[in-house]
């Protein structure tokens, strides 16, 4: 047996192990779960022999009914980059909170030089966003929203601007019953 394939059976069994015993997501829901390549980098070392590329791919993932996650994977080869990605996107998986096919009420997402505007739109409109916002809530599964991506391009940005957008809506319900919370 060579050195490689004792290193990838190795290997292969250290992220089975990773993934089954420390999963936020269960094995039925994982299937259901739709991911989307939203930019894949390419990055060159120069050296003595050559130039060496690497990849970084970001990938969203979600359900398409209100739950997504982001990721970001670095790799020598783009598909492993991907995969890489995806398996960090299903770790970071969280629930936010939309009012039927549309967002609750307008927010402003930052994160580092990123700014994205989130409205909510009237049914029938669609999804008005371009890049990395329109990955985000298409997989999230909003279906009318008008969209505004200001300062950064750089996709990594104005992704998490839009998941710090999302973060913070909130619907009527949910604002009722924290106020109600707070009476008591």
């Amino acid at each position: 047996m060579s050195d490689a394939t004792k290193t990838e059976r190795g290997t292969s069994n250290f992220r089975r192990r990773r993934e089954s015993g420390s999963a936020p997501v269960s094995r039925g829901e994982r299937d259901e779960l739709k991911e989307k390549v939203v930019h894949v980098n390419r990055c060159a070392k120069v050296v003595q022999g050559g130039r060496r590329f690497g990849f970084a791919a970001l990938v969203v993932v979600g359900d398409q009914n209100g739950r997504m996650g982001v990721g970001y994977g670095k790799a020598k080869e783009v598909p492993e980059a991907i995969k890489k990605g995806t398996e960090q996107a299903k770790k970071n998986i969280a629930l936010f909170q939309l009012c039927k096919t549309t967002v609750p009420h307008m927010a402003i997402g930052v994160s580092d030089g990123g700014r994205v505007l989130l409205r909510p739109a009237t049914p029938g409109t669609g999804v008005i966003a371009g890049g990395g916002v329109r990955a985000v809530l298409e997989i999230l599964g909003v279906k009318d929203v008008l969209t505004k991506s200001m300062k950064s391009k750089n996709q990594l940005s104005v992704v998490r601007a839009t998941v710090d957008a999302l973060r913070q809506m909130r619907t009527h319900a949910a604002i009722k019953q924290m106020r109600l919370a707070k009476s008591d």
